[in-house]
């Protein structure tokens, strides 16, 4: 019996290869995302601690080095949240980007796939053919042979 070959194998395991490093890159990218936000809650966590802070400045003893310590680290925070929140929109692209990349990586795989699978499904009617052709082959011969007796 024949060995099915596919031709374009190579560019096959190519495309799957390609695959998996671009489902690593969107693991990459999300765990990227990920860290980002927790970044930001973080930052989201100590303002509402400063803020907190504030208040009880405002509630106790006039404290105006207190008062003026609470407000600018609340200052400080805010900016490193708008700039957070810039890393974070960032990070999105880079995932919504990945996320592109592996579906196309996956369309080309597939597409590759469904090649393969038609050439396998030629392979297969061209050897039923040759089977076929062989015992008509045969039951001629067999015939012819019998008749000639």
């Amino acid at each position: 019996m024949a060995k099915f070959i596919y031709g374009m194998q190579n560019l096959l395991n190519l495309k799957e290869k390609l695959e998996e490093q671009k489902k690593a890159a969107f693991g990459v990218a999300k765990s990227k995302l990920d860290e980002e936000e927790r970044k930001l809650e973080v930052l989201e966590g100590k303002k509402i601690y400063y803020q907190d802070a504030l208040v009880a400045c405002f509630s106790s003893k006039l404290d105006l080095a207190a008062i003026k310590k609470n407000e600018t680290a609340i200052k400080v925070i805010q900016a490193n949240i708008e700039h957070q929140n810039i890393v974070i929109k960032q990070a999105e692209r880079q995932v919504e980007l990945a996320r592109i990349q592996l579906t196309e990586a996956m369309k080309e795989r597939k597409t590759h796939e469904k090649l393969r699978e038609k050439a396998f499904e030629e392979f297969k009617s061209e050897l039923l053919h040759e089977e076929s052709k062989e015992v008509d082959e045969l039951v001629s011969f067999k015939y012819g042979k019998a008749k000639g007796e």
